[in-house]
């Protein structure tokens, strides 16, 4: 069973946990804008956290195709305020969705428990800083950067090339002094991918077992799901649901997603197939 420690913190990962998305930012490709304000963020929290989530991974930056880069202090000035009230209001695990060592040091202070980098602490200092601060990290794997990720992704085998990345990652990490123990993995579903390299990922999931590390899965409202069901981000309801409860079967040890309860309901509908003697 793996379990992640954050400080006097420990998070059991024996079955599948839900992290509520909280983008603020007002251009994030689902929900931008939507929870841009402090107050409504905060509601949105507030909310995410009755339902069930375990995780709130808080973001001040959109790695969306094309997204513009946002400087420091703007980044500081949208995620600051909201860790601390978070970690105020809530016991829950916060995550700080950032790639910037200043942003993963000032959340963290605040309060975060947890980095998720899309950039896998690829970015100068990141790496050192992660390690000095001593929490669990969530590497992802990105095929190019955020502009250009999508103009032609290519893999000689998609699988084995991620893993390779991932071995690399997770060496760098070791070296740096960032315990095994506290690194979780995230395949990075639209990132660098064409929609056959996302569902192939999705298909073969179970091959990430070999890394013997919790696993992360992003792939709630993504474009694999519109343009394969030809569906606007509010209404990929039905296919995040599937394709979360897929990797959830394959070995997801936390689903990161925008709708909660129901997730977190499915997931529950699995885990009493699952353990359907213990209801007799």
């Amino acid at each position: 069973m793996f379990r992640i420690e954050s400080g006097k913190r420990t998070l059991a990962l024996d079955k599948t946990l839900v992290m509520g998305i909280l983008n603020v930012t007002p251009d994030s490709f689902s929900d931008g804008g939507e929870f841009s304000s402090f107050e409504l963020a905060c509601r949105h929290a507030d909310t995410m956290v009755s339902l069930g989530a375990k995780i709130i991974d808080v973001g001040g930056e959109s790695t969306r195709p094309g997204a513009a880069e946002v400087g420091v202090s703007e980044e500081l000035n949208r995620v600051l305020p909201l860790v601390e009230y978070i970690a105020k209001q809530h016991d829950v695990w916060i995550s700080i969705d950032t790639s910037k060592p200043e942003v993963m040091e000032q959340a963290v202070k605040a309060g975060a428990h947890l980095i998720n980098d899309v950039r896998a602490l690829q970015a100068p200092g990141a790496l050192e800083m992660a390690a000095e601060l001593d929490v669990p990290v969530c590497l992802m794997h990105m095929q190019g950067q955020p502009d250009t990720m999508q103009d032609a992704p290519d893999y000689r085998d998609t699988v084995a090339d991620v893993i390779d990345f991932f071995e690399l990652r997770i060496d760098a990490c070791i070296k740096a002094g960032i315990k095994r123990q506290q690194i979780l993995l995230d395949p990075g579903f639209g990132f660098g991918k064409t929609i056959s390299h996302n569902y192939e990922l999705l298909n073969r999931l179970t091959e990430f077992k070999t890394l013997k590390l919790p696993l992360l899965i992003g792939l709630s409202r993504k474009s694999m799901l519109g343009d394969l069901l030809n569906r606007e981000p509010q209404q990929r309801l039905a296919g995040s649901l599937a394709g979360g409860l897929i990797a959830a079967q394959r070995g997801a040890n936390i689903l990161r997603v925008h709708d909660v309860a129901e997730t977190l309901d499915s997931l529950k509908v699995l885990q009493a197939t699952n353990d359907y003697q213990d209801l007799m």
